[in-house]
């Protein structure tokens, strides 16, 4: 799957993680909340009281959070933000 454009998300911590457009995503399962997609070539963080792998949460085309692989839980995304995935062919 290919980001169509630009995102950036806000995150509740203040820091923020800009997303380019063009970048892979794979998909790796599910949680409840959404579609769970890891990027493909490089390795997404967020940051609180300390950095974490994350991968995204997606649902009815809107972020909605991270699935933390190091934790094995979903940490939720306030407000959801939306974003466009294209499907390509491998």
């Amino acid at each position: 799957m290919r980001l169509a454009q630009n995102v950036v998300l806000k995150l509740s911590t203040g820091y923020s993680r800009r997303l380019a457009s063009g970048s892979l995503w794979r998909p790796v399962g599910q949680v409840p909340q959404g579609l769970v997609l890891q990027p493909v070539g490089t390795v997404l963080t967020i940051e609180g009281r300390q950095v974490h792998e994350a991968y995204l949460v997606v649902s009815q085309n809107a972020v909605v959070g991270f699935y933390l692989p190091g934790e094995s839980r979903f940490s939720p995304l306030a407000p959801s933000q939306p974003i466009t995935i294209e499907g390509i062919n491998d």
